[in-house]
């Protein structure tokens, strides 16, 4: 996976430095001049694609937080504090991030719309506060210093692009760590993300904190760019004009910042050359944003795609290209490695589980069946830390778990899968178990997928079947060697054949990784393969319990799951 981020990074860093040179040596002063506010803006654009393109939060206030870059650059241009202008853009990145921290907190709350409303209402503060005062140096009009070295407009062209770049390679290896996969899978499923131990609150105020950064360092390019700023600079508009465009364009992608960069700088000079109202512009990039929300798929995305198809595929090494073996099972402690006494879940006056107990002794696995409705689900929920209230207690290797978290569960062992797959599709393979088990060497996270028969590391999850993604699943939370593994339907989607050979592997868990073996499964044949014992629900009771032979024998059992006494009675 270093590798990966390394050869993605290499790229954007080359294909980077001959678009400067092409600019450099092409264009005259002029349109220098207008590209070099094409790149300050996509700092801009990369800094809102962060929180909204991988994190999937909204953002309207984004300018604000350059505006508070801009100010202290201006502040410290104006005091000539040492260190020039690529410290004092630095500093103004840093006093953007308490800003960024203090938007980002309502998001642990709030989503969507009214998370909008909070970024928006934060806009428009600022629209006020920016009105009452004026920037550093604006009344007597004190230009920004640029570096001496870059004090012409190719020169400050350069140090434009060598931001871009920087921003654009840290983002590359940033979004390929378990922070940046973190960020996707808060994205696509909270829940999903928290069961596998990823911390919510911190994943989400970091993008926050990051963005703001970034925002405030394109903020401080502004002030040295332009040499004296105004409030019009970061007004409420300029925020929503910049989340429409990186709707638009997926300013998450190096390339979509660019182009939305472009969009931005260069669409109002060609509104002007054809005598058309600027706001001509805004509409423009709000039917954009509309367009590209309908149909799912952004200018990035649809440059990759057509990329995709046109241009030669790169081989891509197989699981068997790589020599690794599964180390030895982790030594979890003895007994019971799961116990649940007298649990009881109220939804009003309905009882999902009245007083279940269920014991799951280490290294072994145990099934846990019964019909549609009989409380399954939410057995798991309520184990696994996603029920708000329940009665009773769930202990691990005897420790109880009542006030933790779900996210505190999954630290602690506890780890499980959904009957739909909750898999963040932008992630690679090899990205979603690590971002399951945290971190793995090349060579066993190799053997782990050749055992389960996973694709490659390096393969996009967006390319496989919904039965991989099954198999990914169980993969990712094995890989992990949880003392507590609760499995949820994990056969959805597979083939008989494949049902069976995945039981096979489910019953080897305990010994390859060391880990207990909660399965909750419909397929009676997987059940048999894989399990030792069996708990039967009904109507959130258990009702028999024991091997799975001796219980799937008896009357109760056959009556409440399979039906059999109704079948009788009808012939």
């Amino acid at each position: 996976m270093k590798h990966a981020s390394i050869r993605a990074a290499a790229t954007t860093a080359f294909s980077l430095v001959v678009l400067g040179a092409l600019v450099l040596v092409l264009l005259p002063k002029y349109w220098v001049f207008l590209i070099t506010a094409v790149f300050i803006v996509g700092i801009a654009l990369q800094s809102l694609g962060l929180v909204t393109g991988r994190t999937g939060m909204i953002s309207l206030c984004q300018m604000s937080f350059a505006g508070v870059g801009a100010w202290v650059t201006g502040y410290l241009n104006l005091i000539e504090a040492p260190g020039g202008l690529i410290a004092w853009v630095l500093a103004g990145g840093l006093a953007a991030v308490p800003v960024g921290v203090a938007i980002g907190l309502p998001a642990l709350r709030l989503r969507g719309i009214n998370l909008a409303i909070v970024t928006l209402g934060f806009a428009a503060a600022f629209d006020t506060v920016l009105a009452t005062i004026t920037f550093p140096g604006q009344t007597s009009f004190t230009q920004v210093v640029r570096p001496e070295l870059f004090d012409s407009d190719r020169g400050y062209f350069v140090f434009i692009l060598g931001f871009y770049g920087i921003i654009a390679v840290v983002l590359e290896f940033v979004s390929r760590s378990r922070l940046g996969a973190s960020w996707l899978a808060v994205r696509h499923s909270e829940r999903a993300a928290a069961a596998h131990g990823v911390s919510i609150p911190r994943a989400k105020l970091s993008a926050f904190a990051i963005s703001a950064f970034i925002s405030g360092i394109s903020g401080g390019l502004l002030a040295g760019y332009l040499g004296t700023l105004v409030a019009e600079n970061f007004s409420m508009m300029q925020s929503l004009a910049l989340f429409a465009v990186s709707t638009m364009v997926g300013a998450h992608f190096t390339v979509g910042a660019i182009i939305g960069g472009i969009l931005i700088t260069l669409f109002p000079e060609l509104l002007r050359r054809l005598s058309l109202p600027q706001d001509v512009g805004n509409v423009f990039f709000a039917v954009g944003a509309v367009q590209a929300l309908s149909t799912g798929e952004t200018i990035s995305e649809t440059c990759a795609r057509l990329g995709r198809k046109w241009l030669p595929k790169r081989m891509t090494a197989s699981t068997s290209d790589l020599s690794g073996h599964l180390p030895a099972a982790v030594a979890h402690e003895g007994g019971l490695a799961l116990e649940v006494s007298d649990l009881t879940v109220r939804y009003g006056a309905v009882v999902a589980l009245d007083k279940v107990n269920l014991r799951v002794p280490a290294r072994t696995v145990v099934g846990l069946v019964g019909p549609n409705g009989a409380g399954k689900s939410t057995m798991v929920d309520a184990i696994a830390g996603f029920l708000a209230h329940y009665e009773g207690s769930v202990k691990l290797n005897g420790k109880p778990l009542e006030g933790c978290s779900a996210t505190t569960r999954a630290r602690a062992g506890i780890r499980r899968t959904w009957q739909t797959t909750r898999i963040a599709p932008e992630l690679r393979v090899g990205e979603y178990i690590r971002l399951a088990a945290g971190p793995i060497g090349d060579a066993e996270l190799a053997a782990i997928l050749q055992w389960f028969d996973c694709p490659p590391a390096e393969t996009p999850i967006a390319s496989v079947d919904a039965g991989t993604r099954r198999l990914l699943d169980v993969a990712g939370v094995v890989a992990a060697r949880p003392p507590v593994i609760l499995l949820d339907e994990p056969a959805a989607g597979q083939s008989y054949d494949e049902a069976l050979k995945l039981g096979a592997r489910i019953a080897a868990i305990p010994e390859k990784f060391g880990s207990a073996v909660l399965l909750i499964e419909h397929d009676m044949d997987l059940v048999r393969r894989a399990c030792s014992a069996i708990t039967v629900f009904d109507f959130g009771r258990v009702i028999a319990s024991g091997t799975p032979q001796a219980v799937l024998a008896m009357p109760v059992v056959q009556k409440a799951y399979m039906g059999i006494e109704l079948e009788e009675a009808a012939e």
